[in-house]
């Protein structure tokens, strides 16, 4: 006989021993009544039990019922409240976050406290400046997705500064350094850049309440992009004159975002249309 015919016999012969062995062990342990049959028993139910657990398809994550809004350079967390009423109405935990704009990295900070007071899975949400705080402060195992609005989305080692090189800001011109290392949108010129389609009542308030931002926050470096791993949505404003909807265009598709276009819409999209704005945070919310 060859070396593999008796390989082939061995190995059949153990089989069959260890099948019959198994056949005679199963017997003895159903028959009685003492601890083999339970012990039996109890092996069965979880071979049952593991095999359900190993088949049975995943479950996913429950919706996020957190949402945090981050405002841009130059407002302030107040343009949220349309959005904020719609999206608590709706019973949602809402919680705006007003970053000092001092410097990038405190701005991140902000972002990264309002999420650690979150009690379970969050919605970040940003306007402008706002999206590279979300970009960085997304990698927050909390964060489920990622919802920019008329916002920046930079990669790893982009500035926005570095962005606006792409494809400069319409009304770039306007904005003007303070003495102090800060920087500002002329008053004059704040309504036709930053939100023309809102009254000029509210534009004039806007224009001399905005809040300042550090010239050193432009040009700081992106060191993560959580869009690489988060699901991302953005929305374009299509008059938007302070960031061109040509560069936003370019940032969503590059994130693999999924993008709402608003026509008609001014840089201040989140306030002069929150139903739109909010139905998109909640379409971000319920993945």
């Amino acid at each position: 006989m060859s070396g593999i015919a008796l390989a082939g016999t061995i190995k059949n012969s153990a089989a069959s021993d260890i099948n019959s062995t198994d056949r005679t062990w199963e017997k003895r342990a159903t028959q009685g009544r003492g601890p083999m049959t339970m012990l039996w028993q109890t092996l069965t139910a979880g071979t049952a039990i593991l095999a359900a657990a190993l088949t049975a398809p995943a479950v996913s994550a429950a919706p996020a019922r957190n949402v945090i809004l981050v405002h841009g350079a130059l407002a302030d967390g107040s343009g949220w409240k349309g959005v904020y009423d719609r999206l608590k109405a709706k019973g949602y935990k809402v919680f705006v976050v007003q970053q000092p704009q001092t410097t990038e990295e405190e701005d991140v900070q902000a972002v990264q406290r309002a999420i650690a007071l979150q009690d379970g899975p969050v919605v970040l949400v940003a306007h402008s400046y706002g999206g590279q705080l979300i970009t960085e402060a997304g990698s927050d195992p909390k964060v489920t997705a990622l919802v920019y609005v008329a916002a920046a989305v930079p990669e790893v080692g982009e500035s926005l500064t570095d962005l606006f090189k792409r494809v400069p800001s319409p009304t770039g011109e306007d904005i003007r350094p303070t003495g102090d290392g800060f920087l500002m949108l002329d008053p004059a010129k704040f309504r036709d850049a930053f939100a023309a389609d809102l009254p000029t009542s509210q534009t004039d308030f806007m224009a001399n309440s905005q809040v300042l931002i550090s010239a050193k926050a432009f040009e700081t470096k992106t060191k993560v992009a959580a869009w690489k791993k988060k699901p991302s949505y953005g929305i374009v404003a299509q008059l938007d004159r302070t960031a061109s909807p040509e560069l936003v265009r370019f940032m969503y598709t590059r994130a693999n975002a999924k993008i709402t276009e608003i026509p008609g819409a001014s840089h201040a999209v989140f306030i002069s249309h929150p139903d739109k704005v909010a139905a998109v945070i909640e379409e971000a919310a319920s993945h």
